[in-house]
């Protein structure tokens, strides 16, 4: 465990969290959202600290990054937990594992430090190293240890993410940050209230602000039959890229049934190509087509 960065202490022990845009109000023993910081008698902490849940060596193209150090290898990894919940979840076996009552949070994942990430990095001959697979703001102070080596040594940061970090976490990781791919789901907030537990606001706010810091960033879309494969919510999202930079990458991918949306069926290509073409009727200069 290690204390969190960003709390602030509240009358009788309780705390408010501002790692993400949830901000959640704890009471004393309770938990966020997230499920992985925990008020400890008026102290938050975060329980997934230096436990890695997942390691890989993927080619940056599956982050996805198209755009940024292009066949290269980054090394990735991620600790347990996200702060939402999409029901269409695809690592929902680790993104999700702390809500299983029968799992010791404090003790999921293998203890490797900040140290040993960035050597193994090195070793493995990976420029650079992506946070990924689970949601990198819920284990914040791991990544930002980490990130603060990787700098040091020359290696480039990435973020996977859905974005709904608050703006004091990017305050504190964009001197380290050097990409992001942002998961931009839909346009309506009601899908967004349904299906992921959050607000689509602050997340096109993240994004405004990694643009102005200059941080590159690519942003993918999900199409999920039903959801968000409706021509004004595809129009909308692209319209809204190209205000904050036509040349930002949209990646359009395919779904497939998975956790709790199996009985959906996988997405048409028709869907793929209709977003597209909204995409460059919009004037976004970079459009990939995922998962087909």
């Amino acid at each position: 465990m290690k204390e969190s960065i960003l709390y602030q202490k509240l009358p009788n022990k309780t705390v408010k969290c501002n790692t993400c845009n949830h901000r959640c109000v704890i009471d004393i023993w309770k938990k966020g959202i997230c499920g992985v910081r925990k008020n400890i008698d008026g102290v938050l902490y975060a329980l997934n600290y230096g436990k890695t849940i997942s390691i890989s060596i993927d080619p940056i193209e599956k982050k996805p990054l198209f755009h940024f150090m292009p066949g290269t290898s980054t090394y990735s990894l991620a600790a347990i937990g996200c702060n939402l919940n999409c029901r269409w979840c695809q690592n929902w076996q680790i993104s999700q594992l702390q809500n299983n009552k029968d799992i010791d949070v404090n003790l999921t994942g293998d203890d490797i430090s900040a140290q040993e990430h960035v050597e193994l990095a090195i070793k493995y001959g990976c420029p650079s190293i992506s946070y990924t697979y689970t949601e990198p703001t819920i284990f914040l102070e791991y990544a930002l240890d980490i990130m603060k080596i990787a700098k040091d040594k020359g290696l480039k940061n990435i973020w996977v993410t859905n974005g709904y970090m608050t703006t004091e976490v990017l305050d504190l990781i964009s001197p380290y940050l050097d990409a992001a791919n942002i998961d931009l789901k839909a346009w309506n907030n009601e899908k967004y209230i349904k299906y992921c537990g959050s607000k689509v606001q602050p997340i096109l706010d993240n994004i405004r602000y990694l643009e102005d810091k200059n941080i590159h960033q690519e942003i993918a879309t999900l199409i999920v039959p039903g959801v968000n494969d409706d021509k004004e919510q595809l129009t909308n999202i692209a319209e809204f890229i190209v205000k904050v930079n036509p040349e930002i990458p949209w990646h359009i991918n395919r779904f497939y049934p998975a956790w709790k949306m199996m009985d959906v069926p996988i997405t048409p290509i028709i869907s793929l190509k209709m977003a597209e073409e909204i995409g460059i009727k919009a004037g976004l200069k970079n459009i990939h087509l995922g998962n087909v």
